[in-house]
């Protein structure tokens, strides 16, 4: 059976590794057609990204063929996997969700706080829309989605639309599950890791070497651990022993607060915020992009916080369409995997990977100590997808003031107000219904 896979926001930088991907699995993933979609506004980036995935599939020899189109409905037709990696108002819209929010002493970041709750009013109906076509046009599609917020996303998708052949991905457990093989000094194969929680609010749970429990030995040298977007204060051992589960790089945003705070106003005010820097990154690889002689992926995506996203939403497309059985960290329906969320709630968590999608290994209860914040932050994903869906100004005040990171009547509502008019042009709803 030949496979036609579509990929929404095709224009992105993050293309060239998933048709690297793709590419490396043809064995087992017989891609006849892959379609790179985008809107309007990434059509010149779409065009440069397209033309390198045509120079990668020549120089591979797979009879991958590549088309790139602006019409999605065109696209969706008959497909197998739909894959979204997108950004609503591209890379100044995050340049907004960051700078505004620090500009009233509040942490700006593209998945958390204030610049999070933004990022997913812009995109939760830009999504659902793609899943109104998926509905008539590839009904028994599989919607695999790594647009950021993944989790708030695809717990969207879970409650508002009838597509629920949908799985949310990130990389964060990817290079979580590297740092603790390396702590290990063991190879990454022989490490056996679960993972539950949400996204962006994931712990590890337990880790296993050849079978031993070594969790204890982990969790004692748990300390520089981070992300290429993520910096700051090492992990206190201490604190992250007697936590009992291995938090991930997003976690400093909530257990060190303070810290992370005054680092991104620091680098604010020097103009540094991660957007910009991620701006800067981006014009470079697209002129690398252009280079007619490049015909692989160049080295500097690696230094994206994203990396490794789309080698994994590869892993898990092979791993459905070849009923591999084998287990990876995803967002998708908890079914009681963990017993502190609803069963129908969406959760990140480890689980085995099947033809007919993921099945969830069960954690049980999370430690006392992360419990609540993971059902606070759970409960602000609920009410920002509400918000989104309404446009309702209440509810989406509502998200942004029980979000710890903002936690302020004042100023949670003079950046809700700020953020929307920024915003406005891709918040549609919000203005219709305060007319």
């Amino acid at each position: 059976m030949s496979l036609k896979i579509v990929t929404i926001g095709g224009g992105s930088s993050y293309t060239p590794e998933l048709v690297e991907g793709f590419i490396k699995r043809y064995h087992e993933l017989p891609i006849e057609e892959l379609w790179l979609v985008d809107c309007e506004a990434g059509k010149e980036k779409l065009e440069i990204v397209g033309n390198l995935a045509k120079r990668m599939v020549e120089k591979a020899g797979v009879p991958i063929k590549i088309f790139l189109t602006l019409n999605r409905r065109e696209a969706l037709k008959g497909a197998d996997f739909v894959t979204t990696q997108m950004r609503v108002g591209l890379l100044d819209a995050r340049v907004k969700d960051e700078r505004i929010p620090l500009s009233h002493g509040l942490l700006g970041q593209e998945t958390n706080g204030a610049g999070g709750l933004f990022k997913g009013l812009r995109t939760i109906p830009v999504i659902l829309d793609i899943c109104k076509d998926m509905e008539e046009l590839c009904p028994n599609a599989w919607l695999i989605n790594f647009t950021n917020p993944a989790g708030m996303v695809t717990e969207a998708v879970n409650r508002y639309s009838s597509i629920k052949r949908v799985i949310g991905l990130c990389n964060v457990p990817i290079d979580m599950h590297t740092a603790i093989a390396n702590i290990l000094n063991a190879d990454k194969s022989k490490v056996k890791v679960t993972f539950g929680g949400l996204n962006h609010m994931v712990f590890a749970t337990s880790v296993f070497l050849d079978g031993e429990d070594v969790t204890s030995q982990v969790l004692s040298k748990w300390g520089k651990q981070s992300m290429n977007n993520i910096t700051g204060t090492e992990w206190n051992n201490a604190f992250v022993k007697e936590l009992g589960v291995i938090p991930s790089p997003y976690q400093r945003y909530y257990f060190m607060a303070k810290e992370t705070l005054e680092e991104a106003v620091k680098k604010y005010e020097e103009n540094g915020t991660r957007a910009e820097k991620v701006k800067e990154m981006e014009e470079e690889l697209f002129e690398m992009y252009k280079d007619t002689e490049l015909k692989e992926k160049p080295k500097l995506l690696e230094k994206r916080g994203g990396a490794y996203y789309s080698d994994a939403a590869c892993s898990l497309i092979s791993s459905i369409y070849n009923d591999k059985g084998d287990i990876q960290v995803v967002n998708t329906v908890n079914r009681g995997a963990l017993s502190d969320l609803d069963p129908d709630e969406v959760a990140e968590v480890s689980a085995v990977i099947t033809k007919e999608g993921p099945i969830p290994i069960t954690i049980g209860k999370l430690p006392k100590a992360v419990k609540g914040l993971v059902q606070q932050i759970k409960s602000f994903e609920v009410a920002a997808c509400e918000a989104a869906v309404t446009g309702d100004y209440n509810k989406a005040l509502l998200a942004m003031i029980i979000n710890p990171l903002v936690a302020s009547q004042r100023y949670g509502n003079i950046v809700l107000d700020e953020l929307l008019e920024a915003h406005k042009e891709y918040l549609p709803n919000f203005f219709e219904t305060r007319k």
